[in-house]
């Protein structure tokens, strides 16, 4: 799939039929994610792969309310046969920019702008979801409810120093529709009202 196709299809997926994803798929995308782009080489990421059924209905135990009476977005979301969490690790960020070649002698946090330990594998989290869809696959991006991540934490020993930054599951679409995602209600907006060119609140096409 050429790459234009890949940013056009890619879509969240919330809707999955319990066919088996091909292994060397997950690896490809797991492999991918490790090619986005990381502060000073530091590579503070890791990704927990549940892809058996036990494994995805711990998660599901430790993440959700009632799994047993599940709503439809739920119900969609569980018959995903692969879910990634891709975590992050701030004390990585903060100690590879002490090193030698970075100046900085401390480990202070308030150096960061942002935090780019979460930003980074955020990124790494994107390129799973185009090769998911680059071989056909669906998936979807969510968070982790503040109040499940204890749960979630203690049922696959996630230790201290990383912290999931979300999760993403990929499947094969279910035929039927699933629950609807914002873009059935919202408009795109027109490229030319998010675009400033040469200071703010002036947009223009790149032809002006």
């Amino acid at each position: 799939m050429e790459f234009q196709d890949v940013v056009r299809r890619r879509k969240m997926v919330r809707n999955y039929s319990t066919e088996a994803v091909d292994p060397a798929v997950v690896d490809l995308a797991l492999h991918n994610a490790t090619r986005a782009p990381n502060a000073g080489f530091s590579q503070g990421w890791a990704f927990l792969v549940l892809d058996t059924p036990d494994d995805v209905r711990r998660f599901w135990v430790a993440a959700a309310d009632d799994i047993d009476r599940p709503d439809e977005w739920l119900s969609g979301m569980m018959k995903a046969p692969v879910v990634i969490l891709p975590c992050s690790s701030k004390a990585a960020y903060l100690s590879r920019y002490a090193e030698g070649d970075k100046g900085w002698t401390d480990q202070d946090e308030a150096r960061w702008p942002k935090p780019f330990w979460d930003m980074d594998t955020a990124m790494a989290a994107l390129l799973i979801l185009q090769t998911a869809t680059d071989a056909g696959l669906g998936s979807c991006f969510i968070g982790i409810p503040p109040d499940k991540e204890t749960a979630v934490r203690s049922a696959f020993e996630i230790p201290a120093n990383f912290d999931p930054v979300g999760v993403v599951t990929i499947g094969h679409p279910a035929a039927g529709v699933g629950a609807k995602g914002s873009p059935a209600r919202r408009a795109r907006k027109p490229v030319a009202d998010v675009v400033h060119r040469g200071r703010w609140g002036h947009p223009t096409s790149p032809s002006a």
